[in-house]
């Protein structure tokens, strides 16, 4: 992290402290010709002075911890955390998903076809796949994790409970 630094002459005010996080794609983004050359964008970004990487919604781990290993081979040492988008219901994954290239693991694809336009079912589906993702990534190791919540919060109260024993 950098320095705290004083907006005012005096001390008197308003510290400040803060970082340079940028974005990472573990399925690589959409307009990158290839994995290797989305790490090279992303070292670029980190030795310009990133202080970590949160990276773009994903919902199969391995992505993650691919893409971590990748990152770690090309000595992009920051902190690498991971950004989950809660699944509220299906329309709405399966519309973000195509938009930005993310997969669903098939079982859980199936579970959320099945639970057709019952936003409740898929709601219930979409927590529990969350906190499993979650609490199989802080057992990893990672550094946090970024919850996309898309200004709909309620449901992070449940996922919280969910990982709270791991904080």
């Amino acid at each position: 992290m950098n320095e705290g630094k004083y907006l005012h002459e005096d001390h008197s005010a308003f510290k400040t402290d803060f970082c340079i996080g940028v974005a990472g794609y573990p399925e690589k983004h959409l307009e990158a010709p290839s994995l290797e050359a989305d790490l090279q964008n992303l070292k670029r970004k980190v030795d310009a002075g990133a202080d970590c990487v949160i990276t773009q919604l994903f919902y199969d781990n391995t992505h993650f911890k691919n893409f971590a290993q990748r990152a770690r081979s090309m000595q992009i040492n920051v902190p690498l955390v991971p950004g989950l988008l809660p699944i509220l219901s299906a329309k709405q994954v399966m519309r973000i998903t195509s938009m930005c290239g993310a997969c669903l693991l098939e079982p859980l694809k199936e579970e959320l076809i099945a639970a057709g336009d019952d936003a409740a079912a898929a709601g219930r589906i979409g927590i529990r796949q969350c906190i499993a993702q979650a609490r199989d990534l802080l057992k990893s190791g990672v550094p946090g994790i970024h919850f996309y919540v898309l200004n709909k919060s309620a449901h992070m109260i449940e996922i919280m409970r969910g990982i709270e024993d791991l904080r």
